[in-house]
């Protein structure tokens, strides 16, 4: 179906409005406040008739920057509107699924407020999201996430009907490379066909389908969980003296483990990480010496022995130390080459 033709104004405000309300609004006082400066310059004079022209022009662009101050701010200003409400619709959105147990609330909604909700789990996640889609159920680069100086690229399918096979999956690996992305993360809210899932296996982009995206919102409540919880449990009992790091001896301070088999969990860990990555279990008896713990959270930074930079088994070119931002592999670190944008895992063998 084609797409319906649109005004030059309407293509401005609807481009804006993909920005933040504030920024929306920051360009409506600049736009106003530089061509206000622009149409408050008085009229050249004429001294001949060899400087009619100027004149002229000069005139004329004073005309067009006096009824294009008004003309911009009111684009400008409408977009911040229409970013506000989209803004609240999608916080609102993401309460309802996140309230709700299952994929059904997935399989429920349209393309859009999909979309939608993706967006929200990212930016939540800390990412600078900027949406890209809204052309259609189907097409092209949905999202742009930043992070660290590093752009990552997300596309939505919202599918519950079939699975997403290898094909709309290897275009989109095609798109992250042509684009130099440190890494990609393909959205469903069905699932992947095995050869889909072959595809992806070893290289920086990662595959969500419809039970990982529940997972992964349900994951992400615990932190704000985790908080209130501490707060409760501060208020109810006394503080309780910091172990000794059963490595180095320092003092111990509570800590969340973010990934691993103790996810969301509180344990101590050594003040010096990560000189130290010393842990203990967290006991709730008042006597009991805390036990070092036989396999302590995963700590969020790469190890002494693992590089930053190796050859690429494939073109021998320089890879770089990358790491999962968001998703079932967040926190895990991946070796990314830049010239034949394959992504390798951080224990692969060194060559």
């Amino acid at each position: 179906m084609a797409r319906k033709r649109t005004s030059p104004f309407e293509d401005l405000v609807e481009v804006a409005s993909k920005l933040p309300w504030w920024a929306c609004l920051s360009l409506a006082a600049v736009s106003f406040a530089v061509l206000h400066v622009v149409a408050s310059r008085p009229p050249m004079p004429v001294a001949g008739p060899e400087q009619i022209g100027e004149a002229a022009a000069r005139g004329l662009v004073a005309t067009m920057a006096m009824f294009g101050k008004y003309i911009l701010a009111f684009a400008f200003s409408l977009a911040a509107l229409i970013s506000a409400i989209n803004s609240l619709r999608q916080k609102k959105l993401y309460q309802r699924v996140e309230a709700r147990k299952g994929t059904q609330a997935l399989n429920e909604m349209g393309w859009e407020d999909f979309e939608r909700l993706v967006s929200e789990y990212y930016r939540r996640s800390g990412f600078q999201v900027a949406r890209e889609g809204g052309r259609g159920p189907d097409g092209g680069i949905d999202l742009t996430l930043r992070k660290d100086k590093e752009t990552y690229l997300v596309q939505c399918k919202q599918w519950k009907a079939y699975k997403v096979g290898v094909k709309p999956v290897r275009e989109f690996y095609g798109v992250m490379a042509s684009r130099g992305a440190a890494g990609g993360y393909f959205v469903t809210s069905g699932e992947y066909t095995e050869e889909a899932k072959g595809f992806v296996r070893g290289t920086n982009l990662e595959l969500v389908d419809g039970r990982k995206l529940r997972e992964m919102i349900d994951a992400a409540r615990t932190p704000s969980l985790s908080v209130e919880r501490r707060k409760e449990v501060a208020v109810a009992r006394p503080a309780t003296p910091s172990p000794a790091c059963p490595k180095c001896g320092a003092e111990m301070a509570r800590r969340i483990a973010r990934r691993g088999a103790q996810t969301g969990r509180e344990f101590w860990g050594c003040s010096r990480f990560p000189k130290c990555n010393g842990a203990r279990q967290i006991e709730d008896q008042g006597e009991k010496e805390p036990a070092p713990l036989s396999d302590p959270p995963t700590p969020d930074a790469p190890t002494q022995s693992m590089p930053t930079t190796k050859p690429c088994p494939r073109c021998n070119e320089e890879m770089r130390l990358r790491q999962f931002q968001s998703g079932s592999r967040s926190g895990q670190y991946f070796y990314g080459c830049t010239t034949c944008k394959k992504g390798w895992p951080a224990d692969h063998h060194s060559s």
